[in-house]
This record gives C-alpha cells, structure tokens and sequence, in this order.
C-alpha cells in the first residue's frame, strides 16, 4: 500500500505512538488530522510533523477533542473528514492507563480508563463508518497492548479496556471485510512514551519487575511495524517476537506465565 496522498485520521496523535506513526505517515505523503485533548501538546506536535512533509500542498490539520465525551469524538471525526475530503484509514491511538493496586484505585479510575480507551475509540468507528461504507473502502486501526493479550499484576484498570478493543476488533472485522473495509488491531509491548513515564509514578513494583522482562520499545519502531501492518492487511499487528507469540499462544502458555508472575510477586512478599 502507497500512502502518499492517502486521507488519515489519527486519534491521540499528539505524543507517543501517535505521533511516531503520524510523523511516518507525513514523511511517505500522506494528508493528516490528529485529534488529541491538549491543544498546547497538539500546537508543539504540528511544529514537529510539519517539518517532515513529503510535499508543500499536502493537508495537515489539528483538532482538539476528548474523544472519551461522545459528542466530541463525534465532531472531531466529523470535522476531521471534512478537512481531508473524505477518509482511508481511521487510527485510534487516543488511551491512557494509571496501574495500581486493585484494592486501592478509586473506582473513577476504572470509569475514566474505560472510556477512553474503550468507548473512545468506539464512538470514533460509529462515526467514521458511513462514509468509508460510501466509499466501499477504508481501514480501521485499533491501539491495544499486550495487557489486552493478557491480564497482568496492577492493570486491573487498563488490562480490561485493552481486551475490550480486542474483542470490538474480533466482532468488527468479519462484519465489516465484506464491506471492504479492513480492521486491524495492534498489540505494542511497553514503549517510551510519556504515558509510560505517567504510569511508573503509580505502578506497583510487582508491576515493575514483570514489566521489566521486556524492554521498552521506541514509539518509532512501532509506528514502523504498524504501517507494515497495514500494508499487508494483517489483523493482528504484533510488534516483537516476544508478542507475536503470545499472540499465538497466550491460552496455551497462561498458566506458565502466571506461575512465574506468582514467583516473580512472592518475592516481594517474603
């Protein structure tokens, strides 16, 4: 797939992996909006991505919008097809996480976490549907992470959103292939972004050890792997070895893995 001049909307493209892959998209000539809630963090993102435009007329807009408040994700997407004149591929990367103790969490933690990653990224679909059924064409990028392949130690808030987008990803893509639209999901490993600098102000050190297993990829080298993702219209885009197969055999594995999870946790209890 070419991605110059291709119409694209990116949710929470404004730090992280968002602007990784909008960045790359703008550099290959693609037209851009990325929606995102600070427009201070949205003003200095544009500065950035303006600077590795392929070509002078290609269209690059910002609009700012909590995508977790309906009417807003609506107008944005709504607003954001307007600029770009229609829409090919609808990337939602718009999400956040604060790790913690279960039984310590407010419950407006779990509220909040869950309407941003889950119900932000679905009223985005509802919105962007129509006119990619007009078009009979587009693509549909869901961020999860690989907590929505398995549930881990302290993301008792996150882990359940990132599987709710799998599930969204599984149910849409069968109803929607026939349409020729294709849905995709992505499940990147920890990546150096500041949502993970947030977290690690609250992550529980059990948390930290397990997490520590792996290290942290670069925003960059995702956004690499989720454009070639979409370039040969895969499902499932599993950056790493480490998630490729745990993608393949999670069930399979679940209980070794949590064995050592159980090991790694005991240790900080005796």
């Amino acid at each position: 797939m070419n991605f110059n001049q291709k119409n694209i909307i990116i949710t929470g493209g404004s730090s992280g992996i968002g602007k990784a892959t909008a960045q790359l998209l703008v550099s290959l000539g693609a037209n851009l909006t990325i929606i995102a809630r600070n427009q201070t963090t949205l003003d200095q993102a544009q500065a950035e991505i303006e600077l590795v435009k392929l070509h002078q007329n290609q269209k690059f807009f910002t609009l700012s919008a909590d995508v977790s408040v309906r009417e807003e994700a609506e107008n944005a997407i709504k607003r954001a097809i307007e600029l770009l004149g229609s829409v090919d591929i609808l990337i939602l990367s718009a999400g956040m996480a604060y790790p913690g103790y279960f039984r310590e969490l407010p419950i407006e933690v779990f509220e909040r976490t869950m309407a941003v990653n889950y119900w932000g990224s679905l009223y985005c679909i509802r919105e962007v549907l129509p006119k990619m059924v007009e078009q009979n064409q587009g693509k549909i990028i869901l961020i999860s992470s690989a907590a929505g392949l398995i549930g881990i130690y302290g993301y008792t808030a996150y882990s359940p959103t990132k599987f709710a987008l799998r599930g969204l990803a599984e149910s849409l893509r069968g109803e929607l292939k026939p349409l020729g639209i294709q849905v995709s999901i992505v499940y990147p490993p920890d990546t150096n972004t500041p949502q993970l600098v947030a977290e690690n102000k609250t992550k529980p050190p059990e948390t930290k050890a397990i997490n520590g297993m792996v290290k942290p990829w670069e925003p960059e080298a995702v956004a690499q792997d989720i454009l070639q993702g979409i370039k040969n219209n895969q499902f499932a885009i599993t950056p790493g070895l480490e998630i490729k197969l745990l993608n393949i055999f999670h069930s399979l594995l679940l209980s070794l893995i949590n064995r050592y999870f159980d090991h790694v946790i005991q240790n900080f209890k005796s």
